[in-house]
């Protein structure tokens, strides 16, 4: 089966787009547990769920592409961060973890740029694993699991599993952003060394 050339670039802009659709969702009735809130779960999860599709498509029929090595990374962190700071305006995620978060996806993506010209700089595997660790802890804290028992004992299940998952999150998304500037910092000088 032929896939068209710009299938996954396709997929990845679609992701893009979900962004402002998605947080709409999520502000729309003030973060309250209602059908809106389960939506925009959903979509997040659909949204976040078509990275590994796209990846899949380009790297399995051979069609990877600059655009897309450039965009993917892009895509996720639009998702992911409008997810952070809509938890962050309902107070259901302190500001400071969002600035952190934001601080590096920020700055990463503003590098990606800067050296566009020379290079592209591709998600390394620390970065892919941050993208899944976010996605995990961002979908179980979006979606209202709480309101589906009224106990107690569950609401701090709920709780601890959120907290564990995120600090988790926040944890790798400081290490890959050391990570990406230790390894920038390594091939320039072995760039210049040359």
């Amino acid at each position: 089966m032929a896939v068209p050339r710009q299938l996954p670039n396709a997929i990845t802009i679609v992701r893009i787009l979900c962004a402002p659709v998605f947080l709409w969702m999520l502000l729309a009735d003030a973060g309250t547990d209602g059908p809106l809130r389960w939506w925009a779960a959903v979509l997040f999860i659909v949204a976040i769920a078509t990275d590994g599709v796209d990846g899949y498509l380009a790297r399995r029929y051979e069609i990877v592409t600059d655009l897309g090595k450039l965009l993917d990374p892009i895509a996720d962190k639009a998702l992911t961060g409008v997810a952070f700071v809509g938890l962050s305006i309902l107070g259901e995620l302190p500001w400071w973890v969002t600035i952190v978060v934001l601080v590096r996806e920020i700055g990463i993506t503003v590098y990606r740029f800067v050296v566009v010209s020379d290079h592209v700089l591709a998600a390394a595997w620390m970065g892919k694993l941050k993208t899944v660790a976010q996605a995990v802890a961002l979908s179980l804290a979006l979606a209202p699991l709480a309101s589906l028992v009224d106990s107690p004992v569950w609401d701090g299940a709920v709780w601890w599993v959120n907290v564990v998952t995120m600090t988790a999150a926040v944890l790798l998304t400081i290490a890959s952003g050391i990570d990406y500037v230790v390894t920038e910092v390594r091939a320039a000088r072995s760039k210049s060394a040359a």
